[in-house]
């Protein structure tokens, strides 16, 4: 089965001429003009992504990604933000509440295509086979079924938080350079601006609880996850 995209945009060119480029890249494409329609859609289709404008009508999409991470059903579905270039006030809310990624208008369809890709990437591709379960301190990954359980209790993650987990943890408590974390993860290091990281490992560090010490930040270079008392 094709991947499945949610486009909530209130402009119809731009909404249909996204779902001309996702439906010729094999996507089953879903349309909604507006936040309501979209959550509607969201809850019944299960969307594998959302492309979400912020500028819609009635409902913001800030408001309707707050309520996409509310729900069960919908708690870790990927969302790309589209926003206008002056809005960085409300990129920056969209990747604290838990945004997997933006694209500022106007922008290129080609350019969102491959974000699309990357966002929707399950796992790093290539490389050596990986157990199916990773252990580290309190912190247990069934990486196939995208589970995490820190101290023995699940904790809900987006898809670009459990990946950037999954990445760390394998590295053992080597240091993984920001540059190499936006490759890996995002797939185009050059276009992300460093506060994108930066938000969603605060992110993944308030959520892991009792194990949020051993996410450290190595200044200047990256981060790692390890035992605190090995420093």
């Amino acid at each position: 089965m094709p991947d499945t995209v949610l486009i909530v945009e209130d402009e119809r060119d731009t909404a249909s001429l996204l779902g001309y480029v996702f439906q010729k890249e094999g996507y089953r494409v879903l349309t909604a003009g507006d936040g309501k329609r979209g959550l509607d859609l969201a809850r019944r289709e299960k969307p594998d992504l959302i492309i979400l404008d912020v500028m819609l009508p009635e409902i913001s999409g800030i408001e309707v990604l707050r309520v996409l991470r509310a729900l069960e059903e919908t708690r870790t579905t990927a969302v790309i933000l589209l926003t206008a270039r002056q809005e960085e006030r409300d990129r920056i809310a969209g990747l604290e509440l838990g945004a997997d990624d933006y694209v500022t208008k106007p922008f290129s369809p080609r350019e969102l295509l491959l974000r699309a890709r990357a966002v929707l990437r399950r796992a790093p591709e290539g490389g050596e086979a990986q157990p199916a379960v990773l252990r580290s301190g309190p912190v247990e990954i069934e990486s196939d079924d995208f589970k995490v359980r820190v101290a023995g209790k699940p904790v809900t993650l987006t898809r670009t938080e459990f990946l950037l987990l999954v990445d760390l943890v394998r590295a053992h408590g080597r240091v993984r350079r920001r540059d190499a974390l936006l490759d890996e993860i995002w797939g185009y290091s050059s276009e992300v601006v460093s506060r994108t990281i930066d938000t969603h490992i605060r992110r993944l560090r308030s959520k892991l609880g009792p194990a949020a010490g051993w996410l450290a930040t190595v200044r200047g270079i990256g981060y790692r996850f390890q035992d605190p008392e090995q420093d």
